[in-house]
């Protein structure tokens, strides 16, 4: 196991222009109100994970108050062609987390805005859209997944590239009656991803990079990363004969050149790790305000659905939630992704903790949601009582 151990970082280390702080400061656990005993059964868990092979490695960080109290780096990022080991900097294919953290995050800041509103028809922005019994579907119907569609168009609707693939999706016909059945849909946030780009004429990419992640400080988070960041990635699959690094792994979002409302993200546990501060503080990292505390609120409150709870882009409690672990509070939100990636955020007990792994390198065959779901336990479990 190639562990790296808490970096103990001085706060205003790393400034960038507009007062925002680039890197949370990393502190000792029971500063912040965790025992540090009680995290130490991470090591564990996690070993236990790479031995069984339920992945190749992967990157632990939690915190609360503003500050990182545990970023550890276990195991490989890469098994094959060669061994490498996995490093706290590692980026990482956020694969669904992308649907929370960049495309609802934008609609909200449009909405916000007052650009958009929830009960928008999205016919009404989108008027080819307006066919085949799809003219009532809302914005909050996409949300929160209850619009009636299907959760995966064929690939093969994406093989003569992005502008023909939307013209596929808006041609779609529903699968169940608008508002009235809890479908996870790739579809919906490849919608709110469209229009993201037909309200504010900014790609989910562009919007996202500079009204959310450079001013929070997020350098290293976003669509298309750079070749620097590539070679910090942790592969994934083979695609065409060839290892898939820094490239996003969604067939779809590929097929969407790397831009798309429901896959396309990168990003680092530090990065994740200043998002989820800026959620807990009520919009604000720094002295950067990136959503208002009202919006926050509307975001992330408990929205019934056919078969649980969710937030807007957010899960909360549902048959997606075995990654949240038993002890977060009911005001907690969060999300995975497929490429082995979690991120939760618990506002009551002021906490978040995320879980970063290329659980599908080499084969596809790893499994991480249950052990994230320990780790968030464990997480929760040492929240100090007199700090709650």
């Amino acid at each position: 196991m190639n562990c790296h151990w808490l970096r103990i970082c001085v706060v205003g280390l790393l400034l960038v222009s507009n007062n925002v702080q680039a890197a949370l400061p990393v502190i000792e656990p029971q500063t912040i109100g965790l025992d540090p005993q009680k995290l130490t059964l991470i090591d564990a868990v996690v070993a236990e994970g790479i031995s069984e092979k339920k992945m190749p490695g992967c990157v632990v960080c939690l915190g609360r108050r503003g500050h990182i109290a545990w970023l550890k780096s276990y195991g490989n990022k890469q098994l094959e062609p060669a061994d490498v080991p996995m490093t706290i900097d590692t980026v990482f294919d956020m694969a669904s987390i992308t649907k929370p953290v960049a495309t609802a995050t934008c609609i909200m800041l449009l909405i916000e805005r007052g650009k958009l509103s929830l009960s928008d028809k999205v016919s009404a922005l989108i008027p080819e859209f307006a066919v085949n019994d799809k003219q009532d579907i809302t914005i909050l119907n996409l949300l929160i997944h209850q619009s009636g569609l299907i959760a995966d168009n064929p690939i093969s609707d994406y093989q003569n590239g992005p502008a023909e693939a939307m013209q596929k999706i808006y041609a779609l016909k529903l699968q169940n009656p608008v508002g009235t059945k809890f479908v996870y849909s790739d579809v919906n946030f490849i919608l709110l991803g469209d229009l993201v780009k037909r309200v504010s004429g900014r790609s989910v990419h562009e919007f996202s990079q500079q009204e959310i992640f450079k001013p929070s400080g997020m350098h290293e988070t976003g669509y298309l990363p750079s070749e620097v960041l590539k070679a910090r990635s942790a592969p994934t699959q083979k695609r065409d004969g060839r290892w898939i690094q820094g490239e996003v792994h969604d067939p779809r979002a590929f097929k969407l050149e790397g831009v798309a409302g429901h896959a396309g993200l990168f990003s680092t546990a530090e990065d994740m790790a200043i998002y989820a501060t800026m959620m807990l503080g009520g919009g604000k990292v720094g002295e950067t305000q990136i959503l208002t505390p009202q919006t926050v609120s509307l975001m992330t409150q408990g929205y019934r659905v056919s078969s649980g709870v969710r937030g807007l882009g957010w899960d909360k409690q549902t048959s997606f939630s075995i990654n949240r672990g038993e002890l977060l509070t009911e005001s907690s939100y969060g999300h995975g992704g497929f490429t082995g990636t979690v991120l939760w955020i618990d506002p009551e007990l002021d906490l978040f903790f995320i879980f970063l792994s290329n659980r599908v390198h080499p084969d596809g065959k790893g499994s991480v949601n249950q052990l994230a779901g320990k780790l968030a336990t464990i997480a929760a479990d040492a929240v100090l009582k007199s700090t709650k």
